[in-house]
Parts: C-alpha cells; sequence; structure tokens
C-alpha cells in the first residue's frame, strides 16, 4: 500500500511546487531599494538649507517610521551578499540605508535612532578625513569643516560592535575634484585620467590604475587596522566609477559597489554599481515616498541636437564667447537631453574629418569635448549624450584600404564595418572617447545604414540579418565605451522612409521595430521639408501612424524635427516649428527633439525655443 501512495504524494509536491514557483521567483527577483543620507542634523531648514544634502533628524525619524508602517524591511549588507550567493532570500521590500563621507551626526544623530528602530545600515567612510590632521579644513560645501566634523575610531568601533553597521570605503583621498582638460574643468578623480598643464599630456592608464589601487589599498588598510575587519563594500565618490576601477577594488577585496542611478536595482550574483536614491532637499515622508514611484524613465524627452563645429574657433577668446552663448541658451531652454557632436565635420558631409577629444586613431581638431559636456551637465543641469558616426570615419592615410567605395547617391567615406581591423578601430575611438570624456549616453549618427547593392556578401537579399548585423556593431561600439562608462544609454538616428515604405527597410538595413529592441530609444528624423514633402502636418500624420503600429504607445520613439528647409536653407518659423509639436503631442508623441539648433544666431528664437522644447512645466521658469 506504501508504494501506491509515495508516486501520490510526489505528483502533489510536484504540482505544488510548479504553482508556487513563479511566485518564489518574484519574491527572490524583488529589486532591492537603498537609500543616501549623507548629513542629519537638528537645525536643517525645511527647504533651501544651504546643504542640500542634510536631512533634519525629525525628518530622518519620520522616513525610519514610514518605512516601519509600509511593510519595508531594512536589510544588512550581509544579508544582501547572502541573497545574491543563492543562499536565504531578501525579504519582502528590503531597503538598505547608507551613510556616505562618515560625518559626525552619523554616530551622533543617527546611531541612536537605528538602535532604536533596530535597522542595519551600512556606512561608507573617507578614511582620510577620519585620520585628518588637527587644524586642517576641507571645503564641505556649506562651509569649511574640520577632523570634529567627521566620526572618529573609537566611534566606527562602537557602531560596528553593534552589529547594525558595516564600514565601507569611500575611497581614502579621491573624494574630489582633479583637472581633466588643458580649459582647468575639475571631474571626479577616481574616473579621470589627470591632465598636466605644466607637462601638456594626460595621465596614462598605467598610471591612472595604480593611483586608484594604492588609494584604494590604503583606505581598506587604515579600515582592517582600526576596526578589525577590511570593507567589503565600494561607495564611488559621486558615484563616479568603471568597470576598470571597480575591477581594482574587487581585488583588493571589495566586490560590491554602488552608484546614484535611481532607487532600486535587482540583486544578482554581480553587486558592482547597486544604484541608490540619494535623499537630497530634507524630503518629508510624502516627498520621499513620491521618490520612490517616480520613475525618471517615464519622462518625456526633450532634445536639442548640437554641432560642436558651431563651438569650435582658431581664436580661442572667440570659441569662448561661442560656449557661452551655447550653455546660456541650453539653460535658458531648459531641454532635458543635449546630443553633443564629438567630431569635426567641417566640410559638413556627415563623416568625420577630425575628433573633438584626445584619441589614439584620428587627428584632434581641438581638445573640447569633455569642457563643453561637463559645463553643459553642471551649468546648463541637463543630461548630455556623445553624438559620433558608426562607419563615417576618414582615418589617416597610414590606414589604406580600411575605407570602402564611397556610396554613389551621398559619397560618404564609410568604413567596411565587418572587417576587424575596421571594427577594432572604432571600437578604440568609442572607448577613448569614453576614457576623456562626461557622458551619459550615446547617440549613434545617421550614417549607419546599408543599401541593398552595399556589402553583397553580408547576407545578401536578408534585410533583417543585415539590419541585425549592424545594430550588433552598434553595441560592440557601446560595450567598449561602457568599460570607462558604464551603464550608457543608447539612442540611434533612423530614416523616416523605412517607417513609411516599408520596402524601402532593404535600401536602408533600418526597422523600427528592431531598433526599439535594440536601444533605449530611436531618434527618427521627422523632417518632413528633408523628404520633399509639400504637406509637413499631413506627412507627420502619416508618420505617427507608422510608427504606432511598432511602437503603439510611443514610448521609445523620439521625433526629431528640422529646424532648417536644407533645400531652400531658410530657417523654419518657430512658430511653424510649434505649431508641428503641438499636433505630434495630441497624437501622443512623448519624446521630441530637434536638429540644428543655432545657438550663434539665436534660432529658432527663444521664446519659441523655450515653448517648443523645454522639459519644464508652464511658464518655463529659468534656474
Amino acid at each position: 500500500m506504501m508504494k501506491s501512495v509515495r508516486p501520490t504524494w510526489l505528483l502533489l509536491a510536484l504540482c505544488a511546487l510548479a504553482l508556487f514557483a513563479p511566485m518564489l521567483a518574484a519574491r527572490a527577483a524583488e529589486p532591492l531599494l537603498v537609500l543616501s543620507y549623507h548629513d542629519i542634523r537638528d537645525d536643517v531648514a525645511k527647504k533651501g538649507d544651504a546643504d542640500a544634502y542634510a536631512v533634519s533628524t525629525q525628518n530622518f525619524a519620520a522616513h525610519l517610521d514610514w518605512l516601519a508602517g509600509h511593510g519595508y524591511h531594512p536589510v544588512s549588507l550581509s544579508q544582501v551578499v547572502e541573497a545574491s550567493r543563492g543562499g536565504k532570500p531578501l525579504p519582502a521590500k528590503p531597503v538598505l540605508l547608507t551613510f556616505d563621507d562618515g560625518l559626525r551626526s552619523l554616530y551622533t544623530h543617527a546611531f541612536p535612532l537605528l538602535r532604536a528602530y533596530n535597522y542595519p545600515a551600512l556606512a561608507a567612510v573617507i578614511t582620510g578625513w577620519v585620520d585628518m590632521p588637527a587644524g586642517q579644513e576641507i571645503d564641505y560645501g556649506p562651509r569649511m569643516f574640520t577632523r570634529d566634523d567627521f566620526v572618529t575610531w573609537d566611534q566606527l568601533r562602537e557602531m560596528q560592535a553593534s552589529g547594525l553597521v558595516e564600514i565601507a570605503s569611500h575611497t581614502n583621498a579621491l573624494h574630489k575634484g582633479v583637472q581633466s582638460n588643458p580649459q582647468g574643468n575639475q571631474t571626479p578623480a577616481a574616473i579621470t585620467r589627470i591632465y598636466d598643464p605644466a607637462a601638456g599630456r594626460y595621465e596614462t592608464e598605467a598610471a591612472y590604475r595604480e593611483r586608484v589601487r594604492s588609494d584604494l589599498a590604503t583606505s581598506s588598510d587604515l579600515i582592517r587596522r582600526h576596526l578589525g575587519q577590511a570593507p567589503r563594500a565600494i561607495v564611488w565618490p559621486y558615484a563616479a566609477y568603471s568597470s576598470v576601477s571597480n575591477d581594482i577594488a574587487e581585488s583588493l577585496g571589495m566586490p560590491v559597489s554602488f552608484d546614484l542611478e535611481g532607487p532600486s536595482t535587482p540583486v544578482t550574483a554581480d553587486l558592482h554599481g547597486l544604484a541608490r536614491l540619494l535623499v537630497m532637499d530634507n524630503p518629508t515622508v510624502t516627498e520621499l515616498a513620491y521618490e520612490f514611484r517616480h520613475d525618471p524613465e517615464a519622462e518625456g524627452i526633450r532634445a536639442l541636437q548640437i554641432d560642436l563645429d558651431a563651438v569650435y574657433d582658431p581664436d580661442p577668446q572667440q570659441q569662448a564667447r561661442n560656449l557661452d552663448l551655447l550653455i546660456e541658451r541650453v539653460n535658458r531652454i531648459g531641454p532635458s537631453h543635449v546630443f553633443l557632436q564629438a567630431f569635426a565635420d567641417p566640410d559638413g558631409d556627415g563623416a568625420a574629418d577630425a575628433l573633438y577629444f584626445p584619441n589614439r586613431f584620428m587627428p584632434v581638431r581641438a581638445d573640447l569635448y569633455n569642457r563643453v559636456a561637463w559645463q553643459l551637465y553642471t551649468r546648463a543641469h541637463v543630461k548630455v549624450f556623445a553624438w559620433l558616426p558608426v562607419m563615417a570615419y576618414k582615418l589617416p592615410q597610414q590606414a589604406p584600404g580600411m575605407a570602402i567605395a564611397s556610396r554613389e547617391a551621398d559619397g560618404i567615406p564609410r568604413l567596411d564595418f565587418t572587417r576587424p581591423d575596421v571594427r577594432r578601430t572604432i571600437a578604440g575611438i568609442y572607448e577613448d572617447l569614453a576614457v576623456a570624456s562626461y557622458m551619459e549616453g550615446l547617440l549613434f549618427h545617421d550614417d549607419a545604414y546599408l543599401r541593398d547593392t552595399e556589402l553583397a556578401t553580408l547576407a545578401p537579399g536578408n534585410t533583417e540579418a543585415r539590419t541585425q548585423a549592424l545594430i550588433d556593431f552598434t553595441l560592440e561600439l557601446r560595450n567598449a565605451a561602457e568599460r570607462w562608462r558604464p551603464k550608457l544609454k543608447t539612442v540611434r538616428n533612423m530614416y523616416a522612409r523605412p517607417v513609411l515604405e516599408p520596402q524601402s527597410q532593404a535600401w536602408f538595413a533600418q526597422r523600427l521595430d528592431l531598433f526599439n529592441r535594440a536601444y533605449d530609444h530611436t531618434a527618427l528624423m521627422a523632417m518632413p521639408w528633408m523628404e520633399g514633402s509639400r504637406r509637413p502636418e499631413k506627412w507627420l500624420d502619416e508618420l505617427v501612424a507608422a510608427v504606432r503600429k511598432q511602437d503603439p504607445q510611443l514610448s521609445q520613439t523620439l521625433f526629431e524635427l528640422q529646424t532648417v528647409d536644407w533645400n531652400t536653407r531658410k530657417p523654419i518659423p518657430g512658430p511653424r516649428i510649434n505649431a508641428l509639436i503641438r499636433r505630434l503631442q495630441a497624437q501622443g508623441v512623448r519624446h521630441l527633439g530637434w536638429y540644428p539648433d543655432d545657438f550663434i544666431a539665436d534660432l529658432p528664437r527663444m521664446p519659441d525655443a523655450r515653448a517648443g522644447i523645454s522639459a519644464r512645466g508652464f511658464p518655463y521658469e529659468e534656474r
């Protein structure tokens, strides 16, 4: 009898496992919410405090109370590591509390509340500030800080001994900016190849690696010596890191790293670059809860595509004036993104004659991209995407045979990307851009297409295979750049004709469905005058309808309008452009941009530009 029952119970158990496995998997995959705090003080102003990163003790206590009352489960780094290794899964709605910089309030204000709630936390300390000599000061923003503003080793030992607080490295002396270009911009020390103005050259990769390794080793050794346990996590200052810096940290026993790329992140075997929500402006619990729910990726993009050729001038003073005009205009318009040209195309044929960043392969017209990109980010508060060709490069003569024949229709000398030497060279260009420059994403230039008569050996007659081959190459370029700039977003220009006339997909090797699957967004060239349409409004209506067949919610397609009629070389009036924008918005278009934006001549005019392409709410307040 037992022999007949046992299979029945086994069958029931297997059925139960099949029933509950999806729920167990969903729970195991629940993202980890990580909060990043800095200073906790009693005297923080409700709004507009001099230190935007300070949170009042009252609001911090309210945050902890709200988490407890809304089903969140604070977890320790040990729990996160165990879950990542296939051990006990994290509880529902897990949250990790982190504190950066090692300010004294961590011990005097945050720690008592952590003990009261029995909440674990991770404290990232800058060891050079813990060991700051008497009399030394650092500029911490709202005022100069001394050693009395930071925790002591004794206080760190007490917090660690409680079992609630684990100590992580925030580096020893990399929480600062270093010179990143000849113009003197300061960018985060952990990812920057330092520019030496006296020698007129950049730090080598070997010297950079040794500088970062030496700093992290010092930080780890100090923590181990004073606390008896080396750190296993690195919290990168300014969330600036790369796969190279992460590899260095991991080789020193720190396989866990954090950035500031959003509130939550999945817990996998790879714990590099865990996202965190930066808690700033002293939020109430209502404001903090909004940040939990708010998804920046769901917001509409408003993008200006900018020619760096218009900023460049052989006269340094005129170039500086051009840059000021650009920054002022972008700041006043208030777009969300700028697609910034990183290559020089003085003859306007669409191919790169030179580059605007130091690199191993092509002439440098001027070491300009990084300066302009960093100024746009820090002064105009926009996300900057680097705009580069995919194949259209005029390589120096010492690289014979790399260029394929010019296209009979456009004459652009593009390279044969199926050749290994070409792939390595262009990937090297993208990697050098990432080494030298700030960017948050890449815009792949409109040279990335293949006519049906080109590269006949590449999947002849198979449009999808040819399209996918070119997509795969662009993703190789992204991967090369991500070695130094992780988590890059991608946008790819696309002509409108393959959307409106599907039979022309073979002519361009472009398909919107494949593009939207591969990239974060597709910048569709919604340019009726360029396409020779005599009825721009009707042409755009048809384009929106065609896009909806591939992107029903219009969630990934960016409609990029033209501001100049290149056939007549006359600017399109701003009111006309804005009427087209309103027409597109009425049909549900969420992401918009235009090209060119003439910041020198103020075209489109500022009132029209702000009304048409600003990402701010009415009435487009000045920053």
